[in-house]
């Protein structure tokens, strides 16, 4: 099969689309033939030399994928080849072939394309871990998410109207604020501004609820005032550095908690591994999906062999949602 090799650390052009051994299914593993997958921030750091894979996961980048089963290992049951399937992966996306525990499998959601369903698991598990299963969100809380226009922040609006909650958001351009509110935000703040005063400005003074945040030490501060007592900050991201001071009578005073958490280096089964985090998702946001109230977001579709193109791409700013990595363009959407 083909697949893209990380030639060396650095910058997109150590992309290449090279050859490398089919995948063969271990026990409750199947074999997928890959339609689509995408970019992730994750697999940008993976490029840089700065986000090894697990121990055990494919060097291939790529933290999703969509296609359909091509083979069954031992054990497997309740899937069949044929299947058409997206899957959350530790690795292996940007192939033509990659092999995904059984547990890491999604259906893929009715009125989703195949092609499109290539970018949503990665995006889909993060959010709903983080803002439902470690943020606790609920129905009639204030929600804020840093990064409101990117691939995150894209299905985070939208999880979040979907859970009743009043949802803020950030973002640095007009377009990208304008692109927040068209998602559903019910407020778009430049990043730029003074976030507490902005925050405050929003709330009545009362703060936000739960906050999704992508850059780690460099909101801290500015997140913890943003808070309502008994808020909740959850760090998926260290864009922003990774240390800073906390003043712990700050969540002391008021109740607050600050929880971190990442994905890909989970183990499969257990309460907090992936497989866990995948069920929820299918149970709980799958249905939200097929009814349309949450869409995946589509910047550009690329062909998997120029991944270079699209990571140079992020690398530049500037995407709104979602880039797609095309191995089958079954829907023509290259030539669209």
């Amino acid at each position: 099969m083909y697949a893209i090799s990380i030639r060396e650390p650095g910058g997109p052009e150590v992309l290449e689309w090279t050859e490398h051994p089919d995948p063969e299914p271990g026990p409750n593993e199947v074999v997928v033939d890959v339609v689509a997958s995408a970019v992730n921030r994750a697999d940008v750091l993976q490029r840089q030399g700065n986000y090894p894979p697990p121990p055990g996961a494919s060097e291939i980048p790529g933290l999703e994928c969509s296609g359909r089963i091509a083979a069954l290992g031992p054990d497997v049951e309740g899937w069949s080849v044929g299947d058409e399937v997206c899957a959350l992966l530790a690795g292996g996306g940007y192939a033509e072939k990659v092999a995904v525990p059984v547990p890491q499998l999604l259906p893929v959601p009715r009125g989703v394309s195949l092609v499109d369903a290539g970018g949503l698991p990665e995006v889909a598990c993060t959010v709903w871990s983080n803002l439902a299963m470690t943020g606790h969100l609920r129905a009639g809380e204030t929600l804020l998410v840093h990064g409101g226009s990117g691939g995150i922040g894209t299905h985070a609006i939208q999880v979040g109207k979907a859970l009743g909650a009043r949802v803020l958001a950030t973002a640095g351009s007009p377009e990208r604020l304008q692109t927040c509110l068209d998602l559903g935000a019910d407020v778009a703040i430049d990043y730029h501004d003074d976030l507490p005063s902005e925050v405050a400005s929003a709330t009545d003074d009362r703060g936000v609820d739960v906050i999704l945040d992508n850059m780690g030490a460099s909101n801290l501060k500015a997140n913890l005032a943003s808070l309502a007592t008994g808020g909740r900050l959850v760090i998926i991201g260290l864009m922003g550095g990774a240390k800073t001071e906390i003043n712990l009578g700050t969540l002391l005073a008021r109740r607050l908690s600050v929880g971190a958490t990442t994905l890909r280096g989970r183990p499969v089964e257990g309460p907090d591994g992936k497989g866990a985090i995948v069920a929820s998702v299918r149970e709980e946001l799958w249905p939200l999906v097929e009814q349309g109230t949450v869409r995946p977001v589509i910047h550009e579709y690329l062909p998997a062999a120029e991944a270079s193109r699209a990571h140079a791409a992020l690398d530049e700013g500037g995407v709104v949602g979602k880039l797609v990595l095309v191995v089958r363009d079954e829907d023509g959407v290259l030539s669209a």
